[in-house]
Parts: C-alpha cells; structure tokens; sequence
C-alpha cells in the first residue's frame, strides 16, 4: 500500500482520490492528467508552513502567466491543507499542490485543484556536515522560468542518471542558472553570487537573500559562469525542503577545500532561525 495520499480541493472540503498502490513519490500521483501549474513545500511541526502565502501568491502569478483565468477559493485550499496534513500519519510531509489544466475526471472528481501528500525526512545532518557533489545537466532549461510547471518535472526526471546529488542548468553563454529543483549560489572572493535572470523565483530563495543582506555579506545578483567554477571557495544549492545545503564538488571540480565554508554556515544558521520564528498553521 503507498504512503502517499491526494485529494481533490472541494468546497465541501478535501476529497480523497485513488493512489496507485506502486506509486512511490508524488510525480506518480499525476499520471496521465493534464498538468499546469504547481507548488511543492514541505511541514514543520507536522502541519505548519514557511511562506505558504509567498508560495500560493506565485502560483497564482503562475496561472496568470499562462493566460488561466482560474481562480481559487484560498480559504477553502488553506482550510483543506490544514485538515489533511494535520490528519497525515507522518512526523513531517512534502506537499504538493497543483492546479491542473482541466478537471481530474479521471479520479473521479471535476475540482482542478489537488493536494498531494508523501512523507517527508530532512537531508541528513551528513550532508549540511560534509556537502554534496553537483554534476550539470545539458540541454535541460525551463522555456517559462518564472512559472513554475508541473510538465518541468517530467523532463527533468530523464536527466537523473549519475550518482550526483543535484544537477546544475546552464545557458549558451555557459552561465549556472539554478538546479533541476534548486536554487544556485557560488561565493567568489567573499562575495556571493547568485542568478537572477532565467531562474525559478524560488521562495527559499528570497529568504536566503534577505538572511544574506541582514548579514551584511556582499552580493552580487549575476550567474557564476562555468569557467568560474574552479575558483570558487564556497557554493550550495537552497529550496523549500533542503534549506541551504553547501555544494564541495561540481563535476570533477572540487570546491574551495572540499569543505563546507564558513559563509554557508552563516547564512544556514540564520535561515534556520528564521524558520522558527515564521512558521505558521495554513489556516
């Protein structure tokens, strides 16, 4: 039997909806629906939100986006977050919620509008220890990085085929964008670099850059090019369920001394306590 659970936003509230029993993470769930846009974050204290309204507010700019004229009842989706995650057996759950491009008829329900559930477990402590190796993705660019589609998710999962943690987007001028589902920074001479063009507006991301400026660490909004790589003293990837997670190896490249830096460590600390101090119940 899955783990997994996803309903159907109703205004009579969530609306269980058939899980395959081999399904094994959430992208299963949309098999052969019409996927549009969505949202993926993660609990804390099993059923609180960081942002969750920085996230429901880009999907809605997602929406418009695309030209959709749809529109949700917030509370209804907030109250419907908050009765299934506080319901969900798990300690903590990555979430997923889209908004498809026609009805899941094929689940038996006309609401556009799903909530996913799988449980979720943090990186282990290791990894914010030691680091993770990145390798890069070639050819793979989202054609709308300031929309956030769920059809990015299919693409990417060709991709994922070494024994690398995450993999790294570039564009034709050999420029890092961001991750197949991350956010990417690169410290240069104490100055941290991150693009700011063709990439997801990633929430995570909006806070690591207001812990960075509170922290009075220069920044610097341009890509690190991949000529640059070699001399890099520090780099990490952010997203919703990783936090900042400092990168030691990009490709055959180590980085700076193959250890975690002390920039990193900084600014993972002050996200962690800003996650303490915002986050909230969905409704």
């Amino acid at each position: 039997m899955s783990s997994l659970q996803l309903f159907a936003v109703t205004s009579s509230g969530p609306q269980p909806l058939p899980v395959a029993a081999n399904a094994s993470e959430l992208a299963d769930l949309y098999e052969g629906l019409s996927l549009g846009v969505y949202s993926s974050l993660r609990t804390f204290e099993h059923n609180k939100f960081l942002w969750l309204d920085h996230h429901l507010a880009r999907t809605v700019r997602s929406m418009r986006a695309l030209g959709w004229t749809y529109i949700w009842d917030e509370a209804t989706l907030r109250q419907a977050l908050d009765q299934v995650c506080s319901a969900f057996p798990g300690a903590e759950m990555r979430v997923r919620i889209d908004v498809l491009a026609e009805p899941a008829h094929k689940l038996g329900t006309e609401s556009r509008l799903l909530i996913g559930l799988a449980p979720f477990s943090p990186p282990p402590a290791t990894l914010y220890e030691q680091g993770v190796a990145l390798d890069f993705a070639p050819g793979l660019a989202r054609t709308s990085p300031l929309v956030k589609t769920a059809d990015f998710v299919k693409a990417r999962e060709k991709i994922q085929h070494t024994d690398a943690y995450e993999y790294l987007m570039t564009n034709h001028d050999g420029q890092i964008l961001e991750g197949l589902s991350s956010n990417f920074y690169g410290v240069l001479g104490g100055v941290v670099y991150t693009a700011n063009e063709g990439v997801l507006e990633g929430i995570t991301r909006q806070i690591i850059l207001e812990q960075i400026d509170h922290l009075s660490i220069p920044l610097q909004l341009r890509p690190i090019v991949v000529d640059e790589v070699a001399n890099l003293t520090e780099a990490a990837i952010s997203s919703s369920s990783r936090a900042l997670l400092p990168v030691v190896r990009i490709g055959e490249q180590v980085i700076g001394d193959g250890k975690p830096g002390p920039i990193c460590r900084q600014i993972l600390a002050a996200y962690n306590e800003f996650v303490q101090r915002e986050i909230q119940p969905a409704a």
